[in-house]
């Protein structure tokens, strides 16, 4: 299968950023750099290699100059002496021949000859695949931007090697998370890895596995947030964030935000990280951010402090008597959704569907649309047999139903959905929360629709849901969202069902009359009356109030 860059998860670094990384990860020309060992897991097109480069052949010149007081390096040594000082592996042929090429020009500018050049380039560039080809030895240093690729595009038998070897590969990890683990096994005692890549791992589910592993084996030195910064030479949809982890005993994080990315900039901040957070600097110091597999909390910390206190004090959404799920999956939307009208199956077989486009302004405005329903009521596949527009239906776009994962898993099922429709939840009353979002938006179905898989719900028999619904859209629920979720360009959260379920709210019993009142029956949409009444529930201080109207105050 051919892949262009986007697709293989290849994103390039810009050189300023590259500067960056290894400045904060010590690989500077004031190092005797040819006695390190580093590696580059994907090494692209060269970014992050041909800087690390020119600083190898400076600090060695530098280097031979102090001991033998000459003016050049040692020309009939240089190949012996770095032919181990860089390992770079790159899966694609043709970016190894772009490297190559351009690495190449640059050891020629060094004065290096054409034998020399070779020699070392055949040392230094590995072909292969990153996590399954053999590496020779532990490393003082890993930098680089590692691959960003979903499951779905890796065959089962590749994904299969890797989950094989790779403890981290959890969940539906992303590919990047298996480098990072191979990456920190790679490094020698004392070693450092300097990475640019998403954040997700740092707070998602599936990143679970692997922030345990940094946590009790590994020190977070230092983390620097890249939101709305131009870190590459293309946007991308997630944000990035740098890192800088230690084989060392865990210790205390430097945190910094939102850097400028001109060369100056970063040169004084990654001074600052190095040697005095703090002080003025744009950089923070904090202990205790990496705890066994807990997300990471690495912004906001008057909100955490605010957050860590609802923690104590209430249960969870879920231990409060509510249950969130996310709407249905079905693998072929183009075939399983339409008008409802228009829909040519049974009556039994098809179901009024909502969509986040249906959410406006706070109300359901439904565009009249439908899924089929290929479940009866006992949760059994519907016969073909004995509903013959639906058998219809489905034969007519059997090729495509047959082509999901699902169908291949299930043969006798392989016109079901990838969720059973559960005729239940259609019926009953819910609040539905769109996936990404600025912020919490909470809209109350009151039994008509069933949820699209960009939605998710939330039952109670235990809340009101009219007052659930005035909760959750005050600034508490955006104040844990933005906490525990990554989040997206242009400002926006994840609302998804691990953030959700991490709310805290009171026991329904425990809601004084008079506030149950004002939630269920608020007295206008002004957020800061509803915010007020919200407050007094949660008993907060003054402090605490004004931590969260000034950062979450919702609009």
């Amino acid at each position: 299968m051919k892949m262009d860059n986007t697709s293989r998860g290849a994103v390039f670094t810009r050189r300023e950023v590259v500067e960056f990384i290894l400045d904060l990860a010590g690989y500077t020309i004031t190092q005797p750099l040819h006695t390190y060992r580093l590696l580059e897991p994907s090494c692209g097109d060269g970014q992050f290699l041909q800087v690390a480069v020119e600083r190898l052949l400076t600090a060695y010149q530098n280097n031979c100059r102090s001991e033998n007081n000459q003016s050049d390096a040692r020309p009939n040594s240089i190949a012996h002496d770095l032919r181990n000082a860089i390992r770079a592996v790159e899966l694609h042929p043709a970016s190894i021949i772009r490297t190559r090429s351009k690495l190449t020009t640059l050891l020629r500018e060094y004065e290096l000859s054409s034998a020399d050049a070779k020699s070392l380039l055949d040392s230094w560039l590995i072909e292969g695949d990153f996590l399954l080809v053999d590496l020779p030895w532990n490393f003082t240093h890993v930098v680089g931007n590692p691959p960003y690729v979903r499951q779905e595009l890796l065959s089962p038998i590749l994904l299969n090697k890797y989950r094989e070897r790779y403890s981290t590969l959890f969940d539906r990890a992303d590919l990047y998370v298996p480098f990072i683990e191979r990456s920190l096994l790679s490094l020698g005692p004392g070693g450092s890895l300097g990475f640019i890549c998403s954040d997700r791992w740092m707070k998602n589910k599936y990143g679970g596995p692997l922030r345990a592993m940094v946590a009790a084996h590994f020190h977070l030195i230092a983390y620097i947030d890249m939101v709305d910064t131009p870190a590459f030479h293309s946007d991308v949809i997630a944000y990035p964030a740098i890192t800088l982890i230690k084989r060392e005993k865990p210790g205390s994080t430097r945190i910094a935000h939102r850097p400028s990315t001109d060369p100056v900039t970063l040169a004084k901040l990654a001074l600052c990280l190095k040697d005095s957070p703090g002080s003025g600097n744009g950089s923070i110091e904090i202990n205790n951010v990496a705890i066994g597999s807990e997300p990471w909390m690495l912004q906001s910390f008057d909100q955490l402090g605010v957050v860590r206190r609802l923690e104590i004090d209430f249960p969870t959404l879920e231990e409060a008597g509510c249950k969130v799920g996310i709407g249905v999956a079905t693998g072929a939307d183009k075939v399983f959704i339409g008008i409802f009208k228009e829909l040519d199956v049974e009556s039994s077989r098809k179901i009024p569907l909502v969509e986040t486009k249906d959410l406006v302004d706070g109300t359901i405005k439904w565009h009249g649309r439908g899924v089929i329903n290929p479940f009866e009521d006992d949760g059994s596949i519907a016969s073909l047999a004995k509903y013959p527009k639906f058998a219809r239906y489905i034969k007519q776009h059997e090729a495509i139903i047959r082509g999901r994962n699902c169908a291949k898993r299930t043969p006798n099922g392989w016109y079901r959905t990838i969720d059973r429709i559960n005729p239940d939840l259609l019926i009953q009353p819910k609040l539905l929360i769109p996936d990404i979002k600025g912020e919490a938006h909470v809209v109350l179905d009151n039994g008509q629709f069933y949820p699209h898989h960009n939605l998710y719900y939330i039952l109670s028999n235990e809340w009101d849901l009219t007052a659930l619904q005035t909760l959750l859209r005050s600034g508490i629920a955006k104040l844990f969202v933005a906490l525990y979720s990554t989040q997206m360009r242009g400002g926006y959260l994840r609302f998804q069902a691990q953030y959700l379920r991490r709310i805290r709210i009171p026991q329904w019993k425990d809601v004084p009359p008079h506030i149950r009142q004002q939630l269920i029956s608020p007295q206008t949409d002004n957020n800061d009356s509803i915010n007020q009444a919200v407050f007094d529930l949660y008993r907060l201080t003054r402090k605490e109030r004004s931590i969260i109207k000034g950062k979450w105050k919702t609009s």
